[in-house]
């Protein structure tokens, strides 16, 4: 093969572009793929310059952020973008992208103002607390007050509580990124108030306790209530930091029918951890809150102030549309009508609504399947171990069918067990219905 026989970056580029993705992209595909060839030397064929270019243009149109169903019954699908918006929030937040908004600006003085400051109002208000910050996500929110309080002093966390998530995010070194300095106490399992007070020795900067909200220690097991923390801390006048995660606004939902679900048995609930008497509480706006990503801290007025002072508060802080969808989200709340935000209305589906959704899915896909008690979950680190029961369709489709509903025009993501083909309507929009029985036929009857 010689230069001559490699097709041109221009007749290549006119081959495989077909407008899906930018020409100057394609281009830039285009002359990396030619020159990969170029590099194998004799033994290649010009040919092959076409098909790594396709190849990777492919793979890149698979990258680029589309729409998906979520077919799994996993609720807070971290890789699917956790919690989805209300419409309302969705609006909030495109209205704040599209217009000019009073971000930093107050209308009563036409001067610079404090940045969202009916939002911190309304964080403190539902949450029961003095104050409110908004940072970017809840890891960012516990560096913030770690490196606000605690740089340069220990940190004492009980080993059971040294928690990791997805993405390489582990509390140790968060820790030691802080510049605070972790004091590993008790035990996996056993961690009693005892240790805490003798870490007081090692004079801490404050007591922080961690909610370890995607996994349970269960068995031989104690942990030190956040009751017998706080008084342990204002006796040793030291500030109680509790990282409650997933964002419960109350731990008794009020805002469901009828008595707390057992599937949110042990989760902290926001309000209650400020009644305790928590001096700071830390949470997610994007999981159990059903908003947008944003880290929530409540709390004292004293340490929120010292918190906004700190100069990465700067770069840990959010944007005007996040602020938006967040107020909205919290306005849900206050107005009693969070039960419509999708999330909770997910969550609380009725079974037999669920079911006769399921089987007109079937019906219209034309193919063999049956309805079985299933359950679907919380996800992205969330009331842990936690089902929520409910039908799911079961299929014993083709070994492709799971990879052919992820190469739909719309992309399907279903959930695979023991051969079988998982389809969880719960988290299925009811407007996805025809396109996923759509898929299903092609999928399974191919």
């Amino acid at each position: 093969m010689t230069l001559r026989d490699l097709p041109s970056v221009d007749r290549l580029t006119s081959e495989l572009h077909d407008g899906s993705l930018p020409r100057s992209l394609v281009v830039a595909v285009v002359r990396d793929a030619i020159e990969e060839v170029r590099h194998l030397g004799d033994g290649a064929e010009p040919s092959q310059a076409r098909e790594v270019a396709r190849r990777q243009l492919n793979l890149l149109a698979r990258h680029r952020p589309v729409r998906i169903i979520n077919a799994t019954g996993v609720i807070l699908h971290t890789n699917l973008g956790r919690a989805l918006l209300s419409p309302e929030a969705a609006a909030a937040a495109t209205t704040a992208h599209l217009f000019y908004g009073n971000v930093e600006f107050d209308l009563t003085t036409g001067e610079r103002g404090a940045r969202a400051p009916y939002l911190r109002r309304l964080a403190a208000h539902q949450t029961g607390a003095e104050d409110a910050l908004v940072v970017n996500n809840n890891a960012g929110a516990l560096f913030l007050v770690l490196l606000t309080l605690a740089a340069g002093r220990p940190v004492p966390v009980s080993r059971g509580e040294l928690i990791e998530i997805g993405g390489s995010y582990r509390l140790p070194d968060l820790i030691a990124a802080s510049g605070a300095v972790l004091l590993e106490i008790g035990t996996t399992n056993r961690t009693r108030l005892a240790d805490y007070r003798a870490a007081l020795s090692h004079q801490p900067s404050l007591l922080l306790k961690v909610h370890p909200s995607n996994y349970r220690v269960e068995g031989f097991t104690e942990a030190t209530e956040l009751g017998d923390l706080v008084n342990l801390g204002r006796g040793a006048g030291l500030p109680v930091v509790f990282d409650a995660g997933s964002g419960l606004l109350d731990q008794n939902a009020p805002w469901l029918p009828g008595p707390t679900p057992p599937w949110l048995e042990g989760e902290p609930g926001i309000r209650q951890a400020v009644e305790t008497g928590a001096d700071l509480v830390l949470f997610s706006g994007d999981k159990l809150l059903g908003g947008p990503q944003a880290g929530i801290i409540v709390g004292r007025t004293a340490l929120i102030d010292q918190l906004r002072r700190h100069p990465a508060a700067r770069a840990l802080r959010i944007d005007a549309a996040t602020a938006a969808a967040l107020t909205v989200t919290l306005e849900a709340y206050a107005s009693g009508r969070a039960a419509d935000l999708p999330v909770w209305k997910m969550a609380a589906s009725d079974p037999s609504h669920l079911e006769a959704r399921a089987q007109a899915i079937l019906t219209a896909a034309g193919i063999e399947g049956r309805i079985v008690e299933g359950h679907s979950t919380w996800g992205a680190g969330s009331a842990p171990g936690a089902l929520i029961p409910g039908p799911v369709i079961e299929i014993a489709a083709p070994q492709d069918a799971f990879t052919q509903l992820l190469g739909s025009d719309l992309p399907i993501l279903a959930r695979r067990h023991r051969g079988l083909l998982i389809i969880d309507v719960r988290t299925v929009s009811p407007d996805e219905e025809q396109q996923l029985a759509a898929a299903l036929r092609a999928a399974c009857l191919s």
